[in-house]
């Protein structure tokens, strides 16, 4: 049996969501609220030691780290194949996931919270705000972000990020003018690892960063990614529209700040 601890906006649940979805495997599903602080509860860090999400539990054994939870899965449920299989391809595949674990998701932690997230958490009780952020238990990690929820956009470590972020997708532009898919001749476990991250930037109104006229081939494995059943099941399904237009708004208005950042990105 298969248990998930994820959280419906988490960009590591939904890579991880988004594989279960297309090797159709059934999981049973424990949400983490990670605004109210959820992942720092003693009996969750039992389960997943680093405070973050999502974690699969699979016959009573927990497996952690969201990259390697999907490999785990194309090993254990080799039916629907999320990797090539040739020595290159797997190769490609792991530099993607590498790239956007070490650079990506680091800096759309700093960018999100930054742009969307920040409105929501100052509503929070400051001593439920310090509670979450003192739980971090990187010290760095901590410091960014204390400093973008204090200055949002402004914070010292936000344009950087936003290039990291930029330079990703220009990767995955260029990467994408070759191929139909990241992972090689379909849908694979770098797709999957890409897409939550330009699903932020999509959920975070940065849009034109997207746009056909300017990245004409991921906008196209954008569509065609949003195209498949999976998508729906792994992603719609626990992103309820409310709030998904809650954070476009928020996003919108800070977008003319952001263009300028990007400009220079």
């Amino acid at each position: 049996m298969l248990e998930l601890y994820h959280f419906a906006f988490s960009t590591c649940s939904q890579k991880v969501r988004l594989v279960l979805a297309e090797k159709n495997l059934d999981f049973v599903s424990h949400e983490v609220d990670l605004m109210s602080g959820g992942q720092h509860d003693p009996e969750y860090v039992k389960l997943n030691p680093n405070h973050v999400v999502p974690t699969l539990v699979d016959d009573g054994v927990a497996l952690i780290e969201s990259t390697l939870i999907n490999e785990y899965l194309d090993d254990a449920f080799p039916q629907v194949a999320m990797r090539p299989a040739d020595a290159r391809g797997r190769h490609h595949v792991r530099l993607w996931t590498k790239r956007l674990d070490e650079k990506v998701h680091p800096a759309t932690a700093v960018v999100t919270f930054a742009i969307s997230a920040r409105p929501l958490v100052l509503q929070l009780p400051e001593e439920v705000r310090e509670a979450n952020i003192n739980s971090i238990p990187d010290a760095a990690d901590r410091k960014a972000r204390r400093s973008v929820i204090e200055h949002g956009v402004d914070a010292p470590e936000f344009a950087g990020a936003l290039k990291r972020m930029i330079e990703a997708i220009d990767q995955a532009e260029k990467d994408l003018a070759q191929r139909e898919w990241l992972s090689g001749g379909a849908f694979g476990l770098a797709d999957a690892c890409l897409l939550p991250y330009v699903l932020r930037l999509d959920h975070m109104a940065m849009s034109p960063l997207l746009a056909a006229e300017v990245r004409p081939s991921l906008a196209r494995w954008y569509k065609r990614t949003q195209a498949r059943p999976a998508y729906e099941v792994a992603v719609t399904k626990w992103a309820p529209e409310p709030v998904v237009q809650m954070l476009k708004e928020n996003g919108k208005v800070l977008w003319p700040q952001v263009e300028r950042v990007a400009a220079n990105a």
